[in-house]
C-alpha cells in the first residue's frame, strides 16, 4: 500500500510538472494514458493507465526468482523508462493478452523498442509460450 502511494505521488507529481515519460512496470510493460476515442483492453490501472505489454520482446520480471532476474529486471525497467524519455511514443496496438494488458509494437523517435532491449541484451526475444528463466542465464 505504502509503495503505491509513494508512486502515485511521484507520477501525479511529475505529470503535473510535464516531464516524465510513461512510467515502467518492468522492461516490457509500461503505462499510457489512453486518449478518449481509443479502445484498451482492461479497466485503468489506477483508474487512469492502461497497461501495454511490448510484443515481441521477454524482459525479467520485478519479482523474479532469484536475484540475478531481480537485478536484470532493475536494470531493463530503468532502460525502458529511458526510452520512452527519449522520443514521440508510437503504439500499433494488436491486441490484449489473459492480463488484460494491451500488445502492442511500440517505437519512440523511430525506434523500435523491443529491437533496442534485444540488441542490448535487457530482453529476449518472445513469440508465446514458455518463457526460459534468467536465473543462472
Amino acid at each position: 500500500m505504502r509503495n503505491g502511494l509513494i508512486f502515485l505521488f511521484v507520477m501525479v507529481s511529475s505529470a503535473l510538472a510535464g516531464e516524465v515519460p510513461p512510467p515502467a512496470h518492468d522492461g516490457d510493460t509500461f503505462y499510457v494514458a489512453p486518449a478518449a476515442d481509443t479502445p484498451f483492453c482492461s479497466r485503468l490501472r489506477w483508474g487512469r493507465w492502461e497497461s501495454i505489454r511490448i510484443l515481441g520482446i521477454d524482459a525479467p520480471e520485478m519479482h523474479g526468482r532469484c536475484e540475478l532476474e531481480n537485478r536484470l529486471a532493475r536494470v531493463a525497467r530503468e532502460r525502458l523508462r529511458e526510452l520512452l524519455g527519449s522520443g514521440q511514443l508510437v503504439l500499433d496496438r494488436r491486441g490484449c493478452d489473459r492480463y488484460e494488458r494491451t500488445l502492442a509494437r511500440v517505437s519512440v523517435g523511430g525506434h523500435d523498442i523491443a529491437e533496442v532491449m534485444i540488441s542490448e541484451g535487457l530482453a529476449r526475444p518472445y513469440s508465446g509460450g514458455r518463457r526460459r528463466s534468467w536465473c543462472g542465464r
